[in-house]
């Protein structure tokens, strides 16, 4: 039996409930180490059975993959779920969704929830209401590093790490005190959990809405400094160092962040990093909107956009391997947190399902990275990072896989959005790199209508 992409049409409980034993996916351009290789896939009871399979065809599903891109499942190391307790931003169940849309295998969630994922139970429910779910993708808890994130008394990391955490964070909040920080990341040296630091310093943020500099003066918005971002990567990178501890830096948003990882990292000490797709795009610039003038609320995001000038060296930090991986910091809101004076609007970008298309555009289409290189970053990378499944197509890893139609153009419309949350300045913006199906197991969780 042969099926093709427009077999099965999309529909919003993401599709194929049962599949067949076997998968074979061929004529497809396989993302290796290597780099890109012709070839085929065997998929059987949810893992890579064998690469460039060339045999029988019985009792198997035999999908044309011809003119795609067969990837590992890009994997996010940087979400916000919202469930429990903001659900009307986003739950788990539509969060899946969006992440399957956007060619995510693996999502690993922040525990800036309510209650905060601060405790095993949380922790137990988060992953309960993922596997709750028929078509769903991986989700990996991240627990809170303090209680309440309040930056005072330490989480219980060793009970949070068997309940299924994979790292520890104050997401949302940088931890004030370098003291309580220190204990922090000695701590979690011994549960072997990753600490994943937030860093913004809120009294050089000083009320600040968006980059401080040229277009913050022209649009007469209180700027935020980049000294406060960097100000706390060179200090957490410092008390990693000194304690031997596994460092993650969240979000870099400027060339001097990059350059601070960039020369701890030629000190040996364990410090990974990552950035996000938007800081690979978009400049500040954006903020004053099509007129440079209308204060578009949904570049309202944290840290802020940076200049063309970041943007370049953040690419040549991923380039260069200072940065480790791209992570969305998928942040979904509702349309009231939007509807309001940008001074006023909540914090963060809708990001799933623009991700691929926004690194893509960015990188690949200018020649800045090949595809395998970039695709690395949100495979291989997260991965090994985090110690997570999958990432290679390797034999008998997960049969967890991204579909991607690499010369594809096609516009963002919020309209066809997955998430509660439509918060995105890439809006009506052309981008070239389309996902056009998800495994996850060996199972097919998205699937785009109409593909031939």
């Amino acid at each position: 039996m042969k099926t093709s992409l427009e077999n099965t049409p999309m529909d919003n409980a993401l599709i194929e409930k049962a599949i067949f034993g076997k998968i074979l996916i061929e004529n497809g351009t396989l993302v290796t180490p290597e780099g890109l290789q012709k070839g085929n896939l065997l998929i059987e009871d949810g893992k890579i059975a064998a690469v460039f399979f060339d045999g029988g065809r019985e009792d198997m599903q035999v999908m044309d993959a011809s003119g795609l891109l067969v990837s590992p499942g890009l994997i996010d190391l940087h979400c916000h779920l919202r469930e429990p307790g903001f659900e009307y931003k986003e739950d788990i169940a539509s969060g899946m969704r969006a992440a399957a849309h956007g060619g995510f295998t693996s999502v690993c969630c922040m525990a800036n929830t309510h209650p905060v994922n601060d405790t095993a139970a949380v922790t137990e429910f988060i992953k309960t209401r993922a596997r709750r779910e028929e078509n769903a993708v991986r989700v990996y808890p991240i627990g809170a590093a303090t209680k309440g994130l309040k930056g005072e008394e330490l989480a219980e990391m060793g009970e949070l790490k068997e309940a299924g955490a994979v790292a520890v964070s104050d997401d949302g909040r940088s931890l004030v005190n370098a003291g309580r920080m220190r204990l922090v990341l000695s701590y979690a040296r011994h549960f072997g959990l990753p600490v994943v630091t937030h860093p913004e310093d809120l009294d050089l943020v000083s009320g600040g809405i968006m980059n401080e500099g040229y277009w913050s003066t022209v649009l007469g918005m209180p700027g935020s400094t980049r000294v406060a971002e960097e100000s706390i990567i060179a200090r957490d990178c410092m008390l990693a160092e000194l304690e031997g501890s596994h460092l993650h830096v969240a979000h870099v948003s400027t060339a001097g962040g990059a350059d601070i990882v960039r020369w701890f990292k030629s000190r040996g000490a364990r410090v990974t990093a990552e950035t996000a797709p938007h800081y690979l795009y978009a400049t500040d610039a954006w903020v004053g909107g099509a007129d440079g003038l209308s204060y578009d609320v949904n570049t309202r995001v944290n840290p802020p956009l940076r200049t063309d000038k970041d943007v370049q060296a953040l690419i040549e930090a991923l380039k260069d391997g200072t940065i480790d991986c791209i992570a969305t910091d998928h942040a979904p809101h509702h349309e009231d947190d939007r509807n309001v004076e940008y001074a006023l609007a909540a914090s963060g970008i809708s990001g799933f399902e623009t991700a691929l298309g926004i690194c893509w555009t960015a990188l690949v289409v200018p020649g800045h990275m090949t595809p395998e290189q970039m695709l690395r970053k949100m495979t291989r990378e997260p991965a090994r990072v985090f110690s997570l499944p999958g990432g290679s197509l390797e034999v008998h890893m997960p049969a967890d896989l991204t579909l991607i139609a690499p010369t594809d153009q096609w516009t963002v419309d919020t309209g066809e959005f997955f998430s509660k949350g439509k918060n995105t300045p890439f809006q009506g913006k052309k981008l070239t790199g389309k996902v056009v199906a998800t495994y996850v197991g060996g199972k097919c969780v998205y699937r785009e209508k109409g593909r031939p």
